[in-house]
Formats: structure tokens, sequence, C-alpha cells
């Protein structure tokens, strides 16, 4: 996105492309449709392109890309009259998934996880990310479950503040 937004032209091409993809498996997780997970890709990405000028640089793309994913995604939903809630230990999973082996994400969410403290870094990573459950990490840690949905809810909420969105 940088390099893109500095003219570069053909980095502006593998941006779209990339984030196309991206798209298409964060929308194909949430809807069944196919037909509307390509119009939703195509209406995000025409957002990026006359949105760009709006993206900070010293904050990672791709929190920024899936904002904008999912203020789409929640406006088709409105229109369409649907309304999905989601618990909180089901928000901080969608808000820190990636697609394995994709670089930038991996970088963006090691970013993200260093303004934590190494505890509640880890404590996120286990449960988030690693997919163990709280049982488990509670007793690999020796700290209680209460404790460790505490802390890992105070830290999301951190971040969701840091990030400009506020955790209920």
């Amino acid at each position: 996105m940088i390099e893109s937004l500095a003219g570069n032209d053909r980095a502006y091409r593998v941006l779209l492309q990339e984030s196309g993809k991206r798209l298409h498996a964060y929308y194909s997780r949430r809807l069944v449709e196919t037909a509307i997970t390509d119009d939703l890709v195509q209406e995000t990405l025409l957002a990026i392109h006359t949105r760009r000028s709006t993206y900070d640089p010293a904050r990672p793309f791709t929190a920024w890309l899936h904002a904008i994913a999912r203020y789409k995604l929640i406006d088709f939903l409105r229109n369409q009259r649907h309304r999905r809630t989601v618990s909180f230990e089901e928000a901080p999973e969608e808000a820190l998934i990636f697609e394995e082996g994709d670089p930038s994400a991996q970088l963006d969410l090691t970013q993200i996880l260093e303004m934590l403290s190494p505890r509640t870094r880890e404590l996120i990573r286990a449960v988030k990310i690693e997919g163990r459950s709280i049982a488990e990490v509670s007793t690999a840690s020796g700290l209680s479950e209460s404790a460790i949905k505490v802390a890992m809810h105070r830290a999301m909420a951190r971040l969701s503040k840091k990030f400009g969105r506020d955790v209920p």
C-alpha cells in the first residue's frame, strides 16, 4: 500500500489482487451466496481505491482493510434487514484471523501483539491464535480461567481503543 501511494502502479495492481483474495475469503466465511460475496469484494475494492488517501502508514494495512470490509458487510446486512450479534468471546477471534502463510498479516499481527505485555500477549496467542482452550491455558500458566478471560478482555479493549473501536 505504501508503494502504491507513492505511485508504483505495479504495487497497486498486486495490492488489489491480494486484497481481493483476502476479501473473498473474509466474505465467504460470513455469507453463503457467492454472487453477494463477489459483489461485496468489488464494492470493497472500489472503496479501497477511493479512500486510499485515508490510509495511515503507521498502522497495519490489514486492520484498515478489514475495517472497510466489516463496514461494507454491516451495510449489506442492514440493507437486507439481517442483524447478527457476536459475543465478545467470538469478536476478538474474528479480529485476529489471518491467512496462514500470509506474511503481511503475520507481520501486522506481530506488531499488534507487541503492544501488549508479554504475559497477555502469550495468553492471546495461546487461546485466539493457537486455538487452545482457556482451561488448558489456565493449567499451563497457573492463572485462573477468570483471570485469563479478564486479561484478554482488557487487552482487546486497549487494542480496540488504540485502533478507534470501542469494545462493549
